[in-house]
């Protein structure tokens, strides 16, 4: 399968999407956010803050 083919879904924090992965294999439905710093920062976007 090349790269391309690969699924993506947007992030909810900082927007951009972000493909499947191979240690997503099994939670790929439940994968919300794209790294550890928008999983992290979802709680400060409730408050206002924007990120980077």
């Amino acid at each position: 399968m090349k790269k391309t083919d690969l699924p993506t879904k947007p992030c909810p924090v900082c927007l951009k999407p972000f493909s499947w992965r191979k240690k997503w294999k099994r939670c790929w439905d439940e994968v919300k956010y794209c790294s550890e710093r928008c999983r992290r920062a979802k709680t400060s976007q409730k408050h206002g803050n924007k990120v980077d």
